[in-house]
């Protein structure tokens, strides 16, 4: 009887490393989702590395439900966004008072070069997508890693015509801000 619990309990601890393993192994090959997903979310960037971390733990708490069928990055983002937002949210609520400096305020003007253009287009579209609402950014974040209209509904739990309507909407916000940026910007000298 002894030797039939210990193979037992001898069975239980390598089906919870091979499981471990199988999920290590997963999370190395879509870690860039838990850093995109903290990227856009995170205001604070001494969050940032919190976030990852609670991501990977929160992955790591549900992987017993994840259900092998599916894809193992669609369920990633799934976990990845809900911890995100969950994390977004805490910070809006305790940063309300708190009013940054814009960058551009504090820099002293020179010529741009090649690369300083293209990090403040890019700055740009990160405080223009900043403004976004949750589900927003979510959107726009699965968009531009690649996915289909139909990985981001079946991610988001939205209908794949629901996703292609709000996306050619976020485009058209986009374009219209950045256009009344531009023209606040080169009325205000600052071309």
């Amino acid at each position: 009887m002894r030797r039939l619990i210990f193979e037992r309990e001898q069975l239980v601890t390598m089906s919870m490393a091979a499981r471990e393993n199988q999920f290590v192994e997963l999370l190395e090959q879509h870690k860039k989702i838990l850093f995109k997903v903290a990227h856009v979310y995170c205001r604070n960037r001494a969050d940032f590395a919190d976030v990852v971390q609670e991501i990977a733990l929160q992955a790591w708490r549900s992987f017993g439900r994840y259900d092998h069928s599916r894809s193992f990055s669609t369920w990633m983002y799934r976990i990845a966004l809900n911890v995100a937002i969950s994390a977004y949210r805490a910070e809006t609520r305790r940063s309300r008072t708190f009013v940054p400096a814009d960058e551009s305020i504090v820099e002293i003007a020179a010529p741009p070069s090649e690369a300083d253009e293209l990090e403040a287009r890019l700055r740009l579209l990160h405080n223009l997508i900043d403004e976004f609402g949750e589900l927003d950014k979510a959107l726009v974040l699965l968009y531009l890693d690649g996915n289909s209209n139909a990985v981001i509904a079946e991610i988001l739990g939205l209908s794949v015509t629901n996703v292609g309507t709000r996306i050619n909407r976020i485009k058209q916000r986009l374009q219209r801000n950045s256009v009344d940026l531009s023209r606040r910007e080169y009325s205000h000298g600052l071309q």
